[in-house]
């Protein structure tokens, strides 16, 4: 999970609230909505950090429409996320479409509580936090455990990792290299991307960079 940075919100959802009557069924111009999301969250999902793009996402409201119907139409309640597995059998479910209306502690808009630091991960690509509450909600209503996903974070590492490797055969990595690629997966690329799933590489890093210090 990554932290976002809420962009201004599309002119077509704030006129659209301002409408009598006005809800999210009715708002006719998601497309735009959609486009706003994914440039803001560099295309990848705000929960497991997959690639996701306008024809293969949902729109995830992090506070349910059916039990907060108030923030329906609240730009910071609108989030970009992968389809989770929909259709699947639900222990195969994850993200928005496992989540349901569940309500959630976590949240990757918060820069207070910001998840990428109470969300870690280990080599073979397991999500977890120290915080029990979290680690819950990670496992048990996002699913962010489910095997696709953790064989995926762990294929991007291990990429990772040999890659340092080829460098640097010894092993002896500089803070200046590690410090590179940080930068290299912090941020997003000429077509406004970040990395998908990012966030374990960064984690990676800065815990090899930290014993250099």
């Amino acid at each position: 999970m990554k932290l976002i940075i809420k962009a201004k919100e599309p002119k077509s959802l704030l006129e659209h609230r301002l409408q009598p009557f006005a809800d999210y069924d009715n708002y006719p111009h998601k497309d735009e909505l959609r486009a706003s999301l994914l440039s803001e969250q560099g295309y990848i999902c705000c929960y497991c950090m997959q690639r996701i793009q306008d024809d293969k996402m949902k729109i995830e409201h992090w506070r349910s429409q059916d039990e907060y119907p108030d923030l329906q139409l609240d730009y910071n309640n609108l989030l970009g996320a992968c389809e989770g597995g929909q259709g699947l059998p639900k222990h195969l479910q994850h993200c928005d479409t496992k989540k349901g209306n569940a309500v959630l502690t976590i949240n990757p808009l918060d820069s207070l509580k910001n998840c990428e630091n109470v969300i870690k991960y280990h080599l073979n690509g397991q999500m977890y936090s120290d915080d029990i509450m979290i680690n819950e909600e990670l496992n048990k209503i996002l699913n962010l455990n489910v095997q696709i996903l953790k064989e995926n974070r762990k294929k991007i590492l291990d990429v990772l990792i040999q890659t340092l490797k080829s460098e640097r055969p010894k092993g002896d990595w500089t803070a200046a290299m590690l410090n590179n690629k940080i930068r290299e997966w912090s941020n997003k690329d000429e077509d406004n991307k970040y990395k998908a799933y990012c966030q374990i590489v960064i984690y990676y890093l800065k815990k090899k960079l930290s014993k250099l210090n």
